[in-house]
């Protein structure tokens, strides 16, 4: 009887990588348009006030956003060029800013609801009344960790 033999050895193929490229850009692609960089879009007019003493936030997933201003120059024709407070997407009146905390807290775990933080990012042309007003409703329910935002001034005066 004959044995058949191989005499060649066989290797591994190398493992292909020609469509390597392709698969990560496909990937890059996806999560740039899946991804959302913006909780909320800003419908009121804001020119930051000038500070000379500014410190960056720490933990911006545990703050909440107040934004205080006149409505944008597209929205005026409906809305006016009265003061508004914004709460998320929406303009709300300041009896809605407890009900406005109470939801932030509860989609923050019980740890984190004492470090949440409230940031009241207001236009340098907005009136101090309604402000000493969203403070007093801040204090009412809680919240009183509040964050004023600014920017940096260039000189000192």
């Amino acid at each position: 009887m004959a044995k058949f033999r191989k005499d060649t050895i066989s290797e591994t193929p190398e493992l292909a990588t020609t469509s390597l490229p392709d698969i990560i850009f496909m990937l890059i692609f996806f999560f740039m348009v899946t991804t959302s960089m913006r909780k909320s879009t800003v419908l009121v007019l804001q020119r930051m006030p000038d500070a000379t003493e500014v410190k960056k936030l720490e933990n911006k997933s545990l703050v909440s956003y107040i934004n205080i201003g006149a409505p944008r120059p597209e929205q005026q024709s409906l809305l006016g060029t009265a003061t508004r407070i914004q709460l998320n997407d929406k303009f709300a009146a300041v009896d809605e800013i407890q009900e406005f905390i109470a939801s932030e807290r509860e989609k923050r775990s019980e740890n984190d609801q004492k470090l949440m933080t409230t940031a009241l990012k207001i236009d340098e042309e907005v009136r101090m009344g309604l402000v000493t007003d969203v403070k007093q409703t801040l204090r009412r329910c809680g919240a009183l960790r509040i964050s004023y935002t600014a920017r940096k001034a260039d000189k000192i005066f």
